[in-house]
């Protein structure tokens, strides 16, 4: 008779067993669609949604299938790629390494040149087997897989925001929006849903859609929006959390490879210019059985009573969430007034000034639109805020507020930080977030993004410079 740790590792090998066969499959059946591929980039996303990874000859490709090995501390690294040892993953244990595996299904070509290089995700394993709870792909995976033993479904859309730079600074070392390939001319006005401005950038966004098709990604098209150089771009809704994430990290490493091919740069800095509106990850998210049918509506097409209990979650921990929905300095110069962008804990239907709306739909499509989060947030992140949001509230008896009518940003509602120091403060001390995350993940994370405040804040400024030298 077996034992019980015997059967464990009889069922890890068999799974790692079955895991390789099917990878080895992937390998062969790429290379005979790409057989003049040379090299490949493995890459791991971390805290920020930064890849980080290797470029290996293809030769090498099949004997990652085992693993490969990265340190554990690629998840304790600030948006410089430095190491924050306060973090604990760093020097005090040694800088250990960890066995990453190739996640199923992301071999695919790269942007940056489809013909010869490939990629292929990684996620990274404990030194006992199981996945390395500090990677938000696997916080992200802890959450997901709870709701669906619940026997409930979320199905999510990720829809970006970004814009095109030019690659010269101003005359005074601002950024510009870039000039229209076509006219030559800069682009310094736009209209949201300007036909137009796509025509102007047309080979740009084309090139982004061609090769989001190549590598599987389900891309809906781009929107041209109302300010100069910034688009959006959708992603189709999933039923799959991760691989919504996965590809929403690939799309963002697809746009900056395909605006440098272009000569210019993409970036999805949640504000890059102090006077035109910031970029945003709008997350739609929606609950179905294992039939299929939305949770979030009853049959009339009236909110439903899960869904009301998600939304009373989803606006509780909402100001501890904050931490994640907006990661740095910058992306809390987002929340200003008239850029349609919420600035406190709200809900309501068909409004674009609360933070949870509504759209309109049928029953079928009944969701909430998720807007707080910027363009730079990590997406397995946001999404694992807003899924422990729902699970929160569905373990939780809460009042839900009022939903909003009219204009949203200027009515009374549940506030949350403006300020990264106070979103770090309700991250670190409202424990129903970080029940969900888990405890080692929420200290690595706090302790990295306190980190990477203190030395911002420790920067002088030219401005300051200008206001104070001899003001003061």
């Amino acid at each position: 008779m077996q034992t019980n740790s015997a059967a464990v590792e009889n069922f890890a090998q068999h799974n790692e067993e079955r895991r390789s066969s099917a990878f080895q499959r992937e390998v062969t059946h790429y290379l005979e669609r790409h057989p003049a591929t040379q090299y490949i980039d493995i890459l791991l996303n971390d805290l920020n949604g930064s890849f980080r990874g290797k470029r290996i000859p293809i030769s090498g490709l099949k004997k990652i299938e085992k693993g490969c090995y990265f340190p554990a501390s690629v998840f304790a690294m600030d948006i410089l790629g430095n190491v924050v040892e306060e973090a604990g993953l760093g020097q005090e244990l040694g800088e250990p390494d960890r066995v990453c595996i190739p996640v199923p299904g992301t071999l695919t070509p790269s942007a940056a040149d489809p013909e010869h290089i490939g990629q292929v995700l990684l996620t990274m394993l404990d030194e006992d087997g199981t996945p390395f709870d500090v990677e938000p792909r696997n916080v992200l995976n802890r959450i997901w897989q709870a709701l669906r033993q619940r026997g409930l479904f979320p199905v999510v859309a990720v829809e970006l925001e970004f814009y095109l730079i030019d690659r010269q600074r101003d005359a005074e070392g601002y950024l510009q929006p870039p000039c229209s390939p076509g006219t030559q001319e800069r682009n310094v006005q736009s209209q949201v849903y300007s036909l137009d401005n796509l025509n102007h950038f047309a080979g740009v966004l084309n090139d982004i859609d061609m090769l989001a098709q190549m590598q599987g990604l389900p891309a809906d098209g781009a929107v041209a929006e109302a300010s100069p150089g910034q688009f959006e771009v959708n992603l189709n809704h999933t039923d799959n959390v991760l691989q919504a994430c996965d590809h929403a990290l690939a799309l963002k490493r697809l746009v900056r490879q395909v605006a440098e091919n272009h000569h210019m740069h993409a970036t999805f800095m949640a504000k890059p210019y102090e006077d035109y509106a910031g970029s945003g990850m709008h997350v739609h998210i929606s609950m179905v059985d294992n039939a299929g049918n939305n949770l979030f509506a009853e049959a009339d097409g009236a909110d439903s009573a899960l869904l009301k209990r998600a939304l009373a979650g989803m606006i509780t921990l909402m100001p501890a969430s904050m931490a994640l929905l907006a990661p740095n300095v910058n992306a809390f110069r987002r929340f200003q007034p008239g850029m349609y962008v919420p600035v406190q804990a709200s809900w309501g239907h068909n409004n674009r000034t609360v933070a949870l709306r509504i759209p309109c739909s049928d029953v079928d499509n009944h969701r909430v639109e998720y807007r707080v989060a910027g363009a730079d947030a990590n997406p397995y992140l946001v999404v694992a805020a807003i899924l422990a949001g729902i699970l929160y509230g569905l373990d939780t008896e809460l009042p839900l507020p009022e939903p909003v009518t009219g204009n949203g940003l200027e009515q009374e509602g549940v506030p949350f930080p403006i300020r990264q120091s106070d979103a770090l403060y309700e991250f670190e001390h409202q424990h129903e977030l970080t029940q969900y995350l888990g405890e080692r993940f929420s200290r690595v994370y706090h302790a990295c993004k306190m980190d990477e405040l203190m030395q911002f804040e420790r920067l002088v400024t030219e401005t300051e410079i200008d206001w104070m030298l001899k003001n003061a």
